[in-house]
């Protein structure tokens, strides 16, 4: 189990991926974290870190401001946090059994779903819609989260305005958007005003697909309901909701217009000497078999998916946890020499050879020292298919210094970096077939995993793990673990 954001200062005991910070809790055990929340406030997330529970294990994290102190925007009259999730009409768990032994593709989801309901333009659900009551003229904080599983996600509501005020418990400068696109394990604050004619409003949400793959093309509706609302003629029934307009599936040009307005409302603490300068490619790519017509081999051609960071495609150990290895000295159970750029340099999203397609399997690690200054520049490739990768670095946050589209240029693209007021993020999208670069202070010991939040690529490989080491004395050293921590 994991608290999505929290930074876990000197404590990854508690940060929860399993074979990562823990081995998995077993069936009638249990496993207490203790933890610190230290200089966070905002929205946060919980969900299960092991293969797909979190389809359904997960919930709202909010971090309220210290009592006396106010937010730094309009105080809303009533909070109400959105949980936009993905729902399988076959338990979830399967599906991923079934594609890790194919190696094709899991199925798509069959719904996603506003805080656990789909809402009622599917076929099964016309009882099963929330609905939010509101009186005319109040502000409410919609505080959203993206917990499905595979998909980003477009979300408005019908003819209301939204002010951005926070993403990823960061408060932003305020901006205004008719709607917003959020990627899996993000989540965005905004202030609604109930200021229009007293009505039922749908909020909607349907996926923003880069992928040239299939995608689940329904979309999940709320009620936003005003309290004066009339009903109609008809037996005093309410209404038919207002829709809103949401962007098309593939709508880059919105979603990145969204997430280029997204500034801090001060001068952010960036990082400007760096000692770490990384670049990593993001991407799918396919193994081949020796039979490709085994039943285990039913991806493109006979291949079977995999994926990768800098073509090495993560293996998860089994034996022990990261972590736990580390802290006894047990070897044989990773390495150090993750390579800090691909090594082989290609044009990324270009037509990039068969012979680059192929990633290598390994449980390869970063070594980071204590208060390093890290840049990462995140760089998508066509391998298999362009995409957009939502990025998280569990441990830390970090400021989004700039993106764009096609290769990195390191000669002339950090001419336009942000060093200003960059948002701050724990996770955060790799534009499809472009770049997106971030800054951190390495000021949390311990071992902290990097992955895409698009849970089918994560046991495809799309991760790799930061080894952070110690500083000096007890306050810059990771924490003792806990005597009820799991053993594998």
């Amino acid at each position: 189990m994991i608290r999505h954001g929290v930074r876990q200062l000197r404590n990854p005991w508690a940060d929860g991926p399993e074979y990562v910070t823990q081995c998995p809790i077993q069936p009638g055990r249990s496993y207490t974290y203790r933890f610190t929340i230290q200089n966070q406030e905002g929205t946060l997330w919980w969900h299960a870190h092991s293969r797909w529970l979190r389809a359904t294990v997960y919930g709202a994290l909010i971090i309220y401001p210290k009592l006396g102190r106010p937010y730094p925007f309009l105080m809303p009259k009533k909070e109400i946090p959105i949980l936009l999730g993905e729902w399988w009409d076959r338990n979830p768990m399967d599906v991923l059994r079934l594609a890790l032994f194919t190696g094709a593709a899991p199925n798509i989801s069959d719904a996603f779903t506003i805080n656990g309901q789909p809402g009622d333009l599917y076929r099964c659900s016309s009882k099963e819609t929330a609905v939010f009551p509101v009186e005319a003229g109040e502000t409410i904080l919609l505080r959203i989260i993206n917990s499905a599983l595979n998909q980003e996600l477009f979300y408005g509501v019908a003819n209301h305005k939204l002010t951005v005020v926070a993403v990823d418990a960061s408060y932003t400068k305020p901006f205004t958007t008719n709607v917003i696109m959020i990627a899996p394990g993000q989540t965005t604050d905004v202030l609604i005003t109930a200021d229009q004619q007293p009505a039922r409003y749908y909020m909607a949400a349907h996926a923003y697909n880069t992928a040239n793959a299939p995608f689940d093309n329904t979309t999940t509706t709320a009620i936003l309901e005003y309290k004066s609302a009339p009903c109609s003629a008809k037996k005093g029934q309410p209404l038919k909701p207002i829709f809103p307009q949401l962007p098309g599936f593939n709508d880059t040009a919105t979603a990145t217009a969204f997430t280029a307005q997204l500034r801090s409302p001060y001068k952010a603490e960036v990082p400007m000497k760096i000692d770490e300068s990384l670049l990593f490619t993001v991407g799918l790519g396919l193994i081949n078999c020796t039979n490709p017509n085994s039943p285990r081999c039913q991806g493109p051609n006979g291949t079977r998916f995999a994926a990768s960071i800098n073509n090495v495609s993560f293996v998860f150990p089994r034996r022990n946890s990261l972590m736990q290895a580390y802290y006894q000295g047990q070897p044989g159970i990773f390495t150090t020499d993750f390579p800090p750029v691909p090594p082989i340099q290609f044009d990324y999203t270009g037509n990039v050879s068969r012979g680059l397609w192929q990633p290598v399997k390994a449980t390869k690690l970063f070594k980071l020292r204590y208060r390093s200054k890290v840049q990462i520049v995140f760089q998508d490739t066509s391998i298999v298919t362009v995409e957009d990768h939502p990025m998280h670095l569990h441990g830390y946050e970090f400021y989004v210094i700039g993106s764009g589209f096609g290769n990195f240029n390191p000669g002339t693209d950090p001419a336009k970096f942000n060093l200003i007021d960059p948002p701050r993020r724990n996770t955060i999208g790799t534009p499809p077939g472009g770049w997106v670069a971030i800054r951190f202070e390495a000021d949390n010991p311990g071992i902290w995993l990097l992955h895409c939040h698009i849970d089918t690529h994560l046991p495809w490989g799309l991760a790799m793990a930061f080894l952070v080491e110690n500083g000096v004395g007890e306050l810059q050293t990771v924490q003792p673990p806990p005597l009820d921590l799991p053993q594998c």
